[in-house]
């Protein structure tokens, strides 16, 4: 036996946290994703190896194949995890894993790890694949979320996602703006833990409806949005809205208040990627203040 499956990263361009209570979030996959690759083995037991950007392997795992009990494993955390997902995936289909050969599976990132673009979503789709259950439903009982990465998994092009009677709600669409080589992604050389920014999010003040109403017409304008000075305007409202719900200071006016350009968090507030308007200098700008990795709009999105 030898399949191979693939899913791609993730960016919420909008809508994050709101995107929880039902708001309209711009959601676009990446260029870069995630494989798992499944071999037959001659020994009876689940062989688990995870290999980086680099060609490094960063997780193993060996499991009991008849109840999914833990042999060895290099991290007891990564490993409870997988294990918590692999026994859901069983309880979702209960013919997963039952054929009874042993099985080597090795996943590969094509982007490091720390860049908070879906090791987990993309593992959780691929794994949905394999065990042929619905993925936002592995999601929904292993993890827990919106489910928009799962989405950005599964499609090649930008999407609206919104959730709706507890049902993930999919609109394709196009987003290709005329200014896209003035867009780029930075990293902020830190993972934020999504669990903790939701309870922070949940722990907070305010009136849902209000915010649903507020986010859904900044999304639905973005991706219509003509001009760059109409992007940055709606990215500006999108960012204070968010942070006078969460009490925080904007990312712009707590690290980069000299900055040219305009510029809006994403995902978990204080960590992974923000969006910035610019020019040829924003790289620059960004990599004097200790920021390396930014990253064009054409060489982040898969279109």
């Amino acid at each position: 036996m030898s399949e191979k499956f693939y899913s791609n990263g993730k960016l919420l361009l909008t809508g994050e946290y709101a995107i929880l209570d039902g708001a309209k979030g711009l959601a676009v996959p990446t260029k870069f994703g995630q494989s798992l690759e499944l071999t037959t083995n001659k020994e009876a037991i689940l062989s688990w190896t995870s290999i980086d950007n680099l060609g490094e392997t960063w997780f193993s795992a060996q499991f009991n194949l008849k109840d999914l009990s833990l042999y060895s494993y290099s991290d007891a955390t990564i490993a409870t995890t997988l294990q918590q997902i692999l026994m859901v995936a069983k309880k979702l289909n209960s013919k997963f894993l039952k054929e009874g050969l042993g099985i080597s599976a090795e996943t590969r990132l094509t982007f490091p790890i720390n860049w908070g673009l879906g090791s987990s979503s993309t593992l959780i789709n691929n794994i949905a694949q394999w065990a042929q259950v619905d993925a936002h439903q592995l999601l929904w009982n292993s993890f827990g979320g919106s489910g928009y990465d799962i989405s950005c998994a599964q499609y090649k092009t930008p999407i609206i996602y919104c959730i709706e009677n507890k049902q993930p709600k999919v609109n394709p669409i196009s987003f290709n703006p005329k200014f896209k080589n003035q867009i780029y992604f930075v990293h902020l050389n830190q993972k934020q833990s999504s669990k903790k920014a939701i309870i922070n999010y949940r722990s907070k003040q305010f009136v849902t409806q209000k915010l649903i109403l507020e986010i859904d017409k900044i999304t639905e304008a973005i991706v219509i949005s003509k001009s760059l000075k109409e992007f940055e305007i709606l990215l500006e409202k999108h960012e204070a809205i968010l942070a006078n719900i969460l009490e925080v200071t904007p990312i712009k006016e707590k690290l980069f208040s000299n900055y040219f350009g305009n510029i809006k968090s994403l995902g978990g507030w204080g960590g992974d990627f923000i969006i910035a308007t610019g020019n040829k200098k924003t790289p620059e700008y960004f990599k004097s203040k200790g920021f390396d990795t930014v990253i064009p709009f054409t060489e982040m999105i898969l279109k």
